[in-house]
């Protein structure tokens, strides 16, 4: 077989190997989303920016409390609608 054959063999087998195992859809890199966890699927992100003593000491507190971050946070911003007499989310 000469070279190229060789080549060309090489690039069938493992187009069949790719059809045989599906993987996970990779991020475009084009600008569209790329599939959504379950759980983010319908939610919005929110965001803001503190300093690092700011997130470690949250991310201190999650770990002391045994959850997580962002459940941390969902029972902080209700607290806050709470004090400004507004229905909470109870998102967590």
């Amino acid at each position: 077989m000469s070279r190229f054959g060789a080549m060309k063999q090489q690039r069938v087998e493992k187009a069949r190997a790719t059809e045989a195992a599906p993987a996970a859809e990779p991020d475009p890199g084009d600008g569209t989303p790329s599939p959504r966890a379950v759980a983010r699927q319908g939610k919005k992100a929110v965001s803001a920016y503190f300093s690092p003593e700011v997130s470690r000491g949250l991310n201190v507190l999650a770990a002391e409390n045994g959850t997580t971050l962002q459940a941390l946070l969902g029972e902080a911003i209700d607290l806050l609608m709470r004090q400004h007499g507004k229905h909470p989310f109870g998102e967590r």
